[in-house]
Formats: structure tokens, C-alpha cells, sequence
């Protein structure tokens, strides 16, 4: 199609080509059409088939339809010269009345005997004509009759050769769900044409979660002060989305007052049906230009081929020819659809051959109406069959009927610039939204924005509207707010008897001012509270939300508990407080179960783990210590408490005895630093399951409760009572309070003496009664609930908007501003939040230590038989023997003293004793098997000379070198004496 913005010039030059085009294809078929025309003449067997014609001449799409049918016709018989069959068109005017146009088709049936009737253009004619074709067996054909309301079984002789008004009622919805509105208008004309498509689109606005909160009838001849009045009235509703379902005379009027009285400005969503964009050419285009910019459409889509731009300019030239005035004509899809239904006709009425096309005379007394002696054509039943079966190429696609109408076809989504429209997407039944009709996606069905073009709002905007607002000469919301005898910190209400007025506050009070201020637009309400004229409350939660619900007030503001059942009757906005009911219990002395409370903090496998790591350390130690150091010798028994003192005693850092080995050295400081980091963390984990073990519940769990028979408590008028109900909780166990004071006292009082044994409330409330008694009370999780939230109508838009600046209100300052205003206590309060359990510390805190004292201990060990091998071997192997002899002789060097070791050497014993002259003489001991080489003999003396002093006993070294002996008894002793001053 030609588009819209070309200018006039421009416009000119492409007609005359396509012009050209169109005479140059004319001229090559000029042969077939002189071929059709001798046929015609010179057969005289043809059967002429009369045809009525119903239409509204005094209307373009009637005058388009009338010139399509003739070129439809002339343009099947020219390319189908052999047909035996022809129809006779037999042209009635319906002067755009429903009686007229009544009986004109009775006039039809009765003198003409006409076999089908096309049309009527309108939805209100075809109501009456129908009735008209099911007595008479007449088919109706209508190209223009869109209403859903005239398809149903109760009229099988009408054929719809167009498409259903409820076909595009998805691609309404697809658009306002992509643009998340959640509530909209419908605009419709008051006939049969505006209310047929209203059920099926509310129900797919209703399936994308869209309210449909009103609707305004205009009447088809309303003034335009009866359309001023009803704008009027929409202008003081919060809802600024309009669906607009009318023909273009009733809606270019429509919008022309809409600009008039400011609906066309930024903030405003107009969406049209195909019952307007589809006739758009014909609106006048300062209508367009003026009132109608910004406006989204739903246009039927009509792809745009060469055969097609063809056919529109030999229409053109066909058309100025009979009607020479009408400078521009222009064509749309009903046209296209006039043309397929006549050459439908034409095929079906060819199918059924050379019939007998006559009506039978129906049985009617004398005094009968012309209604009650129609006659009934022999063949209706079977030109209907063959019109239902008739398929074909046309010119807007496949000619198929399914349910006497045409298939579903995809839609254009419009935007209304300048004097035209503008195509910014499409809709298809299979995916949706789309940018390009042609990249189908058959993965998912599309409801996304994205997948639309640029759009230009009313107002000239390009931001996206919201879909309401708050208008400014609307009502001001009437906000319901709960009177309270307790915990008045959530609620307060004070009345002023003098001037009969009240004053609200509280925290629930403040956080609802504060994200109103937060919302970026203005919204005035009142609080007005739930009581009697006494000022008593009214009325428990549910009762507030029933009032909600019937809309006698716009919203609930108050510690109103988000609870499913109530959601099916309300919309919560987002929780601004913590969640979930929780079991309020005393605290209580449990000292006396504490007596192995020691081996709490350190689970089985920990213990055992470090019990097994003392044990290897003792063993590692022990083995690197053995040969160097006297601490770690003697008999076994004195060998292994000396090693298992030395490891374990590392826990208190308290070792007597010294290592001299580095290998040792090493693996002692490993340990100890694993120690140390295991002693502190034990210290630290007993101290806090010490204090924990002091303050143990009363009441361990729910169960607990229910077994001891003991009583409990819920605030009065709360949902809680009705989950212990659900628990098996008896009411004679029950007893409510009112108070955060009155919870205190019946907890303190206890079940036994007429209180209660635990309190079950949600979070907030008990945070407030622990904030001021936080040393008496714990609590214990039991339920899952939502938290308080604001109540709202169904479908209300304040809800997105009111959850979005509760967000930003919770995460910011001043939330917690609010709550240390009303709900923090002023005493220096523990976190009452603490829990009551405590875990023991497990080996999988701390295996990486383990694996750190083991790794390094084995790794002395290895370094330490590495170098007692090397050393020793040479010797043992030199012997003689087998193998396992020569290793039982490196376990007993293993065994023996390394006499080599520097330990050893700096304790050689030394027998000082000084000379007459000044010089020492000095007794040095000598064992075998030492790199000392030994002294000539000249300079030896007898042992016993030097082991005995002078009166004749043995001396210390003598005693020494004895209990060697018995230890070694391969070892020689030498003595020699040596100068001191020599040295």
C-alpha cells in the first residue's frame, strides 16, 4: 500500500507508473477477456443465478464494497470463461437503517428469489437480515458485520467472509500486559457493533491480571455534550487507560472533545480497536493531526504484495471511471474482503452445477404476513456446504472459513504521528509481540515491550505512562485505620471531643506517611478509624478487610497481618516488618544439669582425634629424644609416662623436661601452637554454653506444650488464635491479652497459678514486650508468616507503587528512625534474640591443624631415619650375618646411648682436684667407641689409683662408670690425667 507521509508528488508519480503497470498487464490478457466475452455471447446455455446485494451506498465502505464485488465478478468470469454458471447482482440500498435494510432483503427473497444475499455492511442490519436467511434457507455473506454476537448456532445460514471483533482481544491484551496496566476503560458504542466485543475482551484483560473498573456506553447519536459529560466523568478516576471500540464517525468526534477537555495529554493511554484504525482513511485527517496523536491502535495486518498494489490501481482507475468526484479513492481490508467473498460465491454457486434454482411455497393460511409465506430455497443447505468448503488464494491471503468466519489472521500494532499511522509491531496467536512479522519465534509466546517499535505517547512524551493517577479533582482516599486497647506503639487513636475529630499515630502511622511522601506523585487521604460512636473498636481485623472489600474504604493501614485466605478478598502490599509468629517463653536456672557440661564443647571425634594426636606426639617425641637426652631413658615403664607427661602436658605449657634434638624441637612447637589454638577455642566455647546452659526455656518446643496440658496465651482479636486452634489447643487452655503489660504478668504468674506457660504473637509485637523485659523472656520460632502489610482493594495500581517506596523506605535511614521512636526500649537490654543452643566445636573446624602436627611430625621422623640409617648401616653391615640379624642389630644401636651426641659430650664427668704446685689433675672418662684417640700408655695410671681417694673408697666417677658398666657392659674405661694449665 501507498504509504500515508508520501508527499502529494511523489504520490502522483508512483500512481502513474503502477498505472502503467497496470494497463500493460490489462492489454496482455485482453485476449482472455474477448475470449470470455464471445463465450458469453455465443453460449447461450449459461444459467444466470440471481444474487441480492445489500449495502449502505451512502457510505465509503458501502460504495468500495459495491465496486470490489463488480470487480470481482467480472475479473472471475473473464479468467473462468467456461463456467456454465453467472451471478446476477441484484443491488439494494439500506440507507444505513436496520428496517430498511429488513426489508429490502425480504423483497430480495420473495421477488427475486435471490439464492444469497451479501452484506449487510453493518452488525445491527445483519441482526435482523439473519433471522431473514435462516427461514428462507438464504445464505448471508457479510464482508462488514464484525460483531461477535451474530456467530452462534442459532444462525447457520450466516457466513462471516471477515473476522470475528473478538480476534484481536489477545493483541489488546498482549499490549497492555507488556506495558504491566493493571487496570483499564472500555469505550464502546452503544449498538450491536460496540457491546458484541466487550466479553471476550474483558475476559483477556482479566487473564493478564487488568481490572476492568468501568465502562462507558456512547449512544451512536450522542451529542457532543452527552460525550463531553461522560469524559468528564472519567477525568475524575484514577484509571488513565482508554480502549476505544467504535466506528470512526462516533470516534473522531470522541476525540476531538477528548482534546477539548485535556484527555490527550501526557499521562493518558488511548488504545483503538480494528473498528477504527482499520477505516482510518477515511477520518478526516485534521481529526487525526489535531485529536488523535499518540494514540496506540490495533490495525488487521495486510501483507503488502506486488499482485496486491496491482489490483489497488486497477480499483482505482475502475473506480474514477463510475465515480469521477472522488479525487483520491482509497482502499482497506474490507474491500479486500468484499472482492474474496464474491468470488467465494461465484466458486460455490459454480460447484453445484446446473440445480434447480428455485424456492418452494411455504404452508400459510390466508390472513398470513409476507414473514409467513416466504418461500424456502430447494437449494440453501447445499450452497451453504459448498461456501463453508470453498477454499482459495485471495487477496489478503487464504480464503478459509472455519465456523462460518475467516481464520484469525496476525495484527498490527499502530501508533498514531502526523496523519497516520505508524507501525511499531505485531501480534500473532503463536508468539505474540513482535518487532518484524517475520522472525517467528516458535519457542515462546512474547508479551514484551521490547518487541515493539519507538512509541510517541499522547503529549508528545516517550515515557511510558503508569496507567493512573490520582486526580486532582477526585476524592481523597478514605484510609481505615484499627482502634486498639493494646500495644497502642503499632495504632494509636485519640479523640478530641471537642472537636469531634481524631488524631492518629503510631508506628504503622508513620511508616505509611512516609512511603506516601516517598510515592512521586500526590496522594490525599484521611485516616479514619474503625470504632464505635462510643470510640470503641468496631470490629476485629477481618471485619476492617470485609470493609476493604466491599470498597467502603480505599485501604487498611495498620499492623494487619499478610495472611493467605485473607489475599483471596484483598491486595497486601509488600511486608515493611519482620516475619513469622513466634513462641514467647521464660528463661530458667538449669545450674544443676551442668556437672559434665565440660565435654560439651568439643564433639566425640574432636576429643578422640586429639586424644590420639597427644598419644602420637608422646610417640614422635620419644623417639627423637631417646638416644640424646637421659630424661627420656631408664626402664619402659619410666620411658613411657616421661614421654605421655611430656605431650600431655602441653595443654598447660608446664614441661620439665628438655628436648635437645631440632627434629624434636620442631615438632614441639607445631604441637604447641595446635594446642594453644585448641585450649583457647575450648575456653571460649565452654564460657558461652556455661551462660547459655544457665538461661534454658522453660518450654522447649510446641510438643512440650501440648504433652503438659499447661496454658498459653494470644493477643486479642489476632489470626494467631486460629493456628492454635489448628494445633489441637483447647480453649480452655487459651486466654488472650490486650497488652504488652498483661502478657508480662501472665507470664509471670505461670500456667500452674492461673497464668500462662508461653505466649504465641508475631515478631513485632514480641520485640516490643523483650525490649523492656529482654532478661526474663526468649523466644522460640514456630510459624512462617508474611509480616504486616497495608490492604488495598483488588486490582488497586496504588499497590505496585506503595510496595516499590516501602522498599526504598526499609532499606533506608529511615526505618530506623521509626522503629527507635516507638518500639525500642530506653533500658540497656541483652540481644533477646540470642539463641538458647549452643553448638560443641566440631573436627572439621579444626582438621587443617591436625593435618599441619601430623604432617610435620612425620617429616621429622622420616629425616630422623634417614640419618640414623646412614650413619649406623656401614657398621652393621660389616658383620657378618643375615638380614634380619643385621636389623636387630640397628634396633639395638637405636636402643643404645649416642654417645656422640654433644648432650653426652658436655656431660662427661670431670674429677677436678688442684695440686700442691697450683696445677689441676683432672679424672677424664673414656668410653668405648668414641673418635677420642686414646693416650699412650706411658701416660696411663692404674684405675684403681685414680677411681679410689686415700682412704681407699670409691670415688664418684668410680660409682658412675659402675652403674655405666651395668647399663653398657661393653664399655672400657681409661683414665688419664691431664695438666690444667697445659690446656
Amino acid at each position: 500500500m501507498i504509504h500515508p507521509r508520501i508527499s502529494l508528488d511523489a504520490e502522483r508519480l508512483l500512481f502513474k507508473a503502477l498505472s502503467l503497470f497496470a494497463i500493460l498487464a490489462t492489454l496482455v490478457s485482453c485476449p482472455y477477456v474477448t475470449a470470455a466475452q464471445r463465450s458469453n455471447s455465443s453460449n447461450p446455455t449459461t444459467i444466470p443465478v440471481n444474487i441480492g446485494v445489500v449495502l449502505n451506498l451512502e457510505t465509503w465502505v458501502g460504495q468500495m464494497g459495491l465496486s470490489c464485488i463488480n470487480m470481482s465478478l467480472s475479473d472471475f468470469y473473464s479468467s473462468n470463461p467456461s463456467y456454465k454458471t453467472r451471478l446476477v447482482l441484484n443491488v439494494r440500498d439500506s440507507r444505513q437503517d436496520e428496517v430498511t435494510a429488513a426489508a429490502t432483503a425480504l423483497d430480495l427473497i420473495k421477488n427475486k428469489q435471490v439464492q444469497a444475499i451479501i452484506g449487510p455492511e453493518g452488525s445491527m442490519q445483519a441482526d435482523f437480515i439473519i433471522d431473514l436467511g435462516n427461514k428462507s434457507h438464504v445464505p448471508i455473506v457479510s464482508f462488514s458485520a464484525t460483531s461477535p454476537s451474530l456467530s452462534s448456532i442459532r444462525s447457520p445460514y450466516f457466513i462471516r467472509a471477515t473476522q470475528n471483533d473478538s480476534a484481536q482481544v489477545n493483541a489488546i491484551s498482549a499490549v497492555v500486559e507488556a506495558f504491566g496496566w493493571k487496570e483499564a476503560v472500555l469505550i464502546y458504542v452503544d449498538n450491536e457493533f460496540g457491546e458484541g466485543i466487550i466479553p471476550s475482551l474483558t475476559d483477556a484483560l482479566e487473564e493478564v491480571d487488568t481490572r476492568v473498573p468501568y465502562r462507558t456506553l456512547i449512544g451512536p447519536s450522542a451529542t457532543d455534550d452527552q460525550i463531553r459529560q461522560e469524559l468528564y466523568k472519567l477525568m475524575t478516576m484514577q484509571t488513565r487507560v482508554f480502549i476505544v471500540h467504535m466506528l470512526p464517525s462516533l470516534g473522531s468526534r470522541l476525540f476531538a472533545k477528548a482534546k477539548e477537555v485535556g484527555m490527550m495529554s501526557e499521562g493518558y493511554v488511548w488504545i483503538l480497536t480494528n473498528g477504527i484504525t482499520d477505516l482510518l482513511s477515511s477520518v478526516d485527517s485534521s481529526v487525526v493531526a489535531t485529536s488523535m496523536q499518540g494514540v496506540l491502535g490495533i490495525k488487521t495486518y495486510v501483507p503488502n504484495t506486488p499482485n496486491l498494489d496491482i489490483f489497488m490501481v486497477r480499483w482505482k482507475m475502475k473506480f474514477q471511471q463510475v465515480n469521477p468526484s472522488v479525487l483520491n479513492p482509497m482502499l482497506n481490508i474490507f474491500g479486500y474482503w468484499a472482492y474474496d467473498a464474491a468470488w467465494a460465491l461465484a466458486m460455490a454457486v459454480e460447484e453445484m452445477g446446473a440445480a434447480n434454482f428455485t424456492f418452494q411455497m411455504m404452508n400459510a393460511s390466508t390472513d398470513a404476513t409476507d414473514l409467513e409465506t416466504i418461500r424456502v430455497s430447494q437449494n440453501g443447505q447445499r450452497l451453504l456446504q459448498e461456501l463453508v468448503n470453498t477454499t482459495f488464494t485471495g487477496l489478503v491471503g487464504k480464503f478459509s472459513l472455519v465456523d462460518g468466519q475467516l481464520e484469525s489472521s496476525a495484527f498490527q500494532i499502530v501508533n498514531i504521528n502526523g496523519n497516520a499511522a505508524r507501525g511499531i509491531g505485531f501480534w500473532t496467536l503463536e508468539n505474540g509481540l513482535l518487532r518484524d512479522v517475520n522472525s517467528i519465534n516458535t519457542s515462546k509466546y512474547s508479551t514484551s515491550k521490547c518487541n515493539l517499535g519507538p512509541i510517541i505517547w499522547p503529549g508528545d512524551s516517550t515515557s511510558v505512562p503508569k496507567g493512573w493517577e490520582i486526580p486532582t479533582n477526585g476524592k481523597r482516599l478514605k484510609i481505615l485505620v484499627p482502634v486498639k486497647d493494646g500495644f497502642n506503639q503499632f495504632v494509636t487513636v485519640t479523640g478530641d471531643p471537642s472537636t469531634n475529630t481524631s488524631q492518629v499515630t503510631g508506628y504503622c502511622i508513620d511508616i505509611f506517611r512516609a512511603v506516601v511522601e516517598n510515592l512521586p506523585y500526590a496522594v490525599p487521604y484521611d485516616l479514619i478509624p474503625f470504632a464505635l460512636p462510643n470510640g470503641s473498636s468496631a470490629g476485629n481485623y477481618n471485619d476492617m478487610i470485609d470493609q476493604v472489600f466491599y470498597q467502603n474504604y480505599d485501604a487498611l493501614v495498620g499492623d494487619t497481618t499478610i495472611v493467605a485466605n485473607r489475599s483471596l478478598y484483598v491486595d497486601f502490599t509488600l511486608p515493611y516488618t519482620e516475619s513469622g509468629v513466634v513462641m514467647l517463653v521464660p528463661y530458667k536456672d538449669n545450674k544443676s544439669k551442668n556437672a559434665w557440661v565440660f565435654l560439651k564443647p568439643l564433639t566425640w571425634d574432636l576429643w578422640l582425634t586429639s586424644g590420639c594426636f597427644f598419644v602420637f606426639i608422646a610417640l614422635v617425641v620419644w623417639i627423637l629424644e631417646h638416644r640424646i637426652n637421659e630424661d627420656f631413658r631408664g626402664p619402659a615403664t619410666q620411658q613411657v609416662g616421661t614421654s605421655f607427661w611430656f605431650s600431655f602436658s602441653t595443654m598447660v605449657f608446664a614441661q620439665r623436661e628438655r628436648v635437645f634434638s631440632n627434629l624434636a624441637r620442631f615438632v614441639v612447637i607445631v604441637w604447641v601452637f595446635v594446642v594453644l589454638i585448641l585450649t583457647q577455642s575450648y575456653t571460649a566455647s565452654l564460657s558461652s554454653l556455661l551462660v547459655v546452659q544457665n538461661l534454658q526455656p522453660t518450654v522447649a518446643d510446641v510438643n512440650q506444650l501440648l504433652k503438659s496440658g499447661a496454658k498459653v496465651g494470644y493477643q486479642d482479636g489476632s489470626f494467631v488464635y486460629g493456628m492454635l486452634k489448628q494445633m489441637k489447643f483447647d480453649d480452655s487452655r487459651l486466654t488472650s491479652y490486650q497488652s504488652a503489660e498483661e502478657c508480662d504478668a501472665l507470664l509471670s504468674t505461670g500456667s500452674a497459678k492461673g497464668g500462662i506457660a508461653a505466649a504465641f504473637d508475631e515478631i513485632p509485637y514480641i520485640k516490643l514486650i523483650l525490649s523492656r523485659h529482654c532478661n526474663k523472656y526468649t523466644l522460640i520460632p514456630t510459624f512462617k508468616t508474611a509480616g504486616f502489610g497495608f490492604v488495598f482493594p483488588k486490582g488497586s495500581p496504588l499497590v505496585p507503587d506503595i510496595s516499590r517506596a516501602i522498599l526504598n523506605i526499609t532499606e533506608g535511614p529511615k526505618m530506623t528512625e521509626i522503629e527507635s521512636a516507638w518500639l525500642t526500649s530506653k533500658t540497656n537490654c541483652l540481644d533477646s534474640t540470642t539463641s538458647v543452643s549452643s553448638d560443641s566445636l566440631g573436627l572439621d573446624s579444626f582438621w587443617a591443624l591436625f593435618l599441619i602436627a601430623g604432617a610435620a611430625a612425620v617429616l621429622a621422623l622420616l629425616i630422623f631415619m634417614v640419618m640414623f640409617v646412614k650413619k649406623n648401616w656401614p657398621e652393621v653391615t660389616s658383620s657378618s650375618g643375615s638380614s634380619w640379624e643385621k636389623i636387630v642389630a640397628l634396633g639395638r644401636r637405636f636402643y643404645q646411648r649416642d654417645l656422640n651426641a654433644h648432650t653426652f659430650r658436655k656431660g662427661r664427668f670431670r674429677d677436678r682436684r688442684t695440686n700442691d704446685d697450683g696445677n689441676e689433675t683432672g679424672a677424664v672418662v673414656t668410653l668405648e667407641n668414641t673418635n677420642f684417640p686414646p693416650r699412650p700408655s706411658s701416660e696411663s695410671i692404674q684405675i684403681n689409683d685414680v677411681l679410689t681417694d686415700e682412704q681407699g673408697t670409691p670415688s664418684a666417677e668410680q660409682r658412675f662408670l659402675n652403674r655405666v658398666d651395668e647399663g653398657c657392659p661393653e664399655v672400657a674405661i681409661s683414665v688419664e690425667r691431664t695438666n690444667v694449665n697445659q690446656m
